[in-house]
């Protein structure tokens, strides 16, 4: 796995056994131990991904994940946290997260979502760079550039992974798209992990298009899973 990592924790023995096993991996591996240092570091470098902790000093997990996908830093962001509740991880993945592992975790699980992460991001990067930058649906505009969604002169604010769930949709229209399918494709993860993560992104994306009560775009079929027509 040959990627530039940023590892934002302050658990000290936690931090030597993630480094060790990463840099064994073939990875390139910056520490820091600090909420604000680790914020500093995400936007000033060029990571593949950055593993977040939640209690950090400083600045914690949460407001770190809001704050740079705000300054439209792309890295993907696999939180780590001791915290197990639902709120805390909807509560991630809405402020813009792409994954979420709970402590305390094996280390074959982190590197098998890690790798996930990344291959998504290069396929997304790929797919990006071969297919038309702006995508119209509606009063809407998904640009590729920018990575923004556009309504006129607003831009429509997306976490991180409601814009990638969009971005499929949207180069992928008029397909249906089982729930395991669109883990597959849009997570990149197997079908073991619950199907109701896609059931509520869809109804985030649906507020945020006006796609409610009645559907517009996004349309369920009955067990079979979703379709977006422009």
């Amino acid at each position: 796995m040959n990627a530039d990592v940023l590892f934002i924790e302050d658990d000290e023995g936690i931090a030597f056994m993630v480094q060790d096993r990463l840099l064994a991996e073939g990875c390139r591996v910056t520490h820091c131990a600090d909420g604000l240092q680790g914020e500093k570091a995400a936007r000033e470098g060029a990571f593949d991904i950055i593993l977040l902790d939640v209690m950090l000093p400083g600045k914690d997990g949460f407001q770190i994940c809001q704050s740079l996908r705000e300054a439209k830093v792309r890295s993907p962001i696999l939180m780590l946290t001791a915290r197990t509740t639902n709120i805390d991880t909807i509560m991630g993945l809405k402020l813009g997260a792409d994954d979420y592992l709970t402590k305390p975790f094996d280390m074959q699980i982190l590197l098998a979502r890690m790798e996930a992460l990344l291959r998504r991001a290069g396929e997304h990067s790929i797919n990006k760079s071969a297919a038309p930058e702006q995508h119209h649906f509606g009063d809407f505009i998904l640009n590729d550039t920018t990575g923004e969604l556009t309504r006129g002169e607003q831009v429509v604010s997306l976490n991180a992974q409601e814009y990638r769930l969009l971005s499929f949709f949207v180069h992928h229209p008029d397909r249906v798209f089982s729930r395991d399918e669109l883990l597959n494709e849009v997570w990149g993860i197997e079908s073991d992990v619950s199907t109701r993560t896609v059931d509520v992104h869809v109804a985030w994306l649906r507020k945020k298009i006006g796609d409610v009560p009645v559907a517009k775009h996004l349309f369920t079929l009955r067990n079979r899973g979703y379709k977006f027509v422009c």
